[in-house]
């Protein structure tokens, strides 16, 4: 079994070094500045959209007109949330992480008094159900926070 993981290893070493080239020629691939962990490659919200900025909306309140909110996401990957109770004069204020779910579309805003997990979308935030959905439905549009210019 060792011998045959061997030649396994060998073997994927010297395809690797297989030049597939027409010209003949190998270039020479500079990896110093990969860094190991979590995949991001290819085009998501985290790695093409300048997701940093403060974004606002008013969304829908079961006993108020809405809650005023606004939602500052910088880029050390922190974030500071103001939500205004609509005509209760209640507002709550909170800071903490942000956390970029896997495929790097979702941000997840964690904080002593914040459990919110969003969609990143170009220029806003969309705000996700208990499961992790974009909301569906007649007031779909009032779950939506919008980039400040």
């Amino acid at each position: 079994m060792k011998k045959l993981f061997g030649l396994l290893v060998v073997g994927a070493f010297l395809i690797s070094c297989v030049d597939l080239s027409s010209s003949g020629e190998s270039e020479a691939v500079d990896t110093s500045s990969v860094e190991s962990g979590p995949s991001t490659t290819g085009d998501n919200s985290q790695t093409s959209i300048d997701w940093v900025g403060t974004y606002e909306g008013t969304i829908p309140c079961a006993d108020c007109p809405g809650i005023k909110t606004t939602i500052v996401i910088n880029n050390d990957e922190t974030f500071r949330i103001r939500s205004e109770y609509l005509d209760r004069g209640e507002t709550i204020e909170d800071n903490g992480k942000i956390m970029w779910h896997e495929n790097g579309s979702v941000v997840h805003l964690k904080g002593k008094d914040t459990d919110l997990k969003l969609k990143v979308g170009e220029n806003q935030l969309f705000h996700l159900d208990k499961d992790g959905k974009v909301i569906e439905g007649d007031l779909a549009s009032n779950y939506i926070y919008k980039k400040k210019a």
